[in-house]
């Protein structure tokens, strides 16, 4: 049975035998026994994640092709592959946790692949990813770069990223229009951040929405009015700040609201 790539899913088979291995040996394998596969297609890196020591392998798809392929090849006889939508579904009915994801995935929605993960970040000590290289550089971004933003902030917030190797394009069935990259994420020590967790991401994609515009103009919405704002910090770009600073911004919103509230 062979299974054709299809446009509607974003799909890119990966077809180089020493990229997918290189994939799954850039698993740490530390601190989890399960492995989740987003978008397994016709197994190319499925046999380097099933050959690795003391993992138990679950993938999801959402290509019925690919699925029945998985199902009916010896090589895949027991894995665990379920037709499901990652994004919609309760991670927790497939899979138990501690899990760490992998794969090449759909660049159409990597991003929320990631969005996702962020929600269960308790639940997901590491990540190891295919991405479009432009996407890749903009999660491991620091301060003062160009790629630095939303994702960079609400990313690194909870994960250490590193981009491991960069993948060119006819390395894929069919080759993508754009350079790639994989990337690791590992958890890091956060248990929760200093400040309002809500209002951090408000605060984030809000100064970030605005990139060109000083934080006392991007925030005016945000801050209550006649907020203090003669904090020097009040008067740099999104893309200067580090996340404690953004943390600090919080702070200070919130502490101001409370002030407000309780003045006679």
């Amino acid at each position: 049975m062979s299974v054709r790539p299809k446009k509607h899913l974003g799909q890119h088979f990966l077809k180089d035998k020493n990229i997918a291995a290189k994939i799954a040996r850039s698993l740490s394998l530390e601190g989890y026994s399960h492995l989740l596969e987003i978008g397994p297609g016709t197994g190319a890196l499925t046999r380097h994640l099933i050959a690795l020591p003391d993992q138990e392998v679950h993938c999801l798809e959402l290509d019925e092709d690919s699925v029945e392929f998985l199902k009916h090849d010896p090589e895949f006889k027991g894995l665990k592959i379920h037709y499901a939508d990652f994004l919609k579904e309760d991670l927790s009915q497939y899979i138990e946790a501690p899990f760490a994801i992998v794969g090449n995935f759909p660049y159409n929605i990597s991003s929320q692949i990631v969005f996702k993960m962020l929600e269960h970040r308790n639940e997901i000590p590491e990540l190891v990813g295919m991405f479009q290289k432009e996407v890749a550089l903009r999660f491991a971004a620091g301060p003062g770069s160009k790629t630095y933003g939303i994702i960079s902030v609400l990313a690194q917030a909870w994960y250490d990223i590193e981009v491991l190797f960069s993948v060119p394009p006819q390395v894929f069935e069919p080759p993508p229009r754009v350079n790639s990259a994989v990337i690791r994420m590992k958890r890091n020590k956060v248990e929760k951040l200093d400040c309002d967790e809500d209002l951090f991401k408000k605060v984030v994609k809000t100064s970030f929405n605005q990139r060109r515009k000083t934080l006392r103009n991007s925030l005016r919405q945000l801050r209550p009015e006649g907020m203090d704002t003669s904090d020097p910090i009040w008067n740099e770009r999104p893309e200067q700040l580090g996340i404690e600073q953004f943390i600090q911004l919080t702070q200070q919103i919130v502490q101001s609201s409370r002030i407000r509230y309780f003045e006679p």
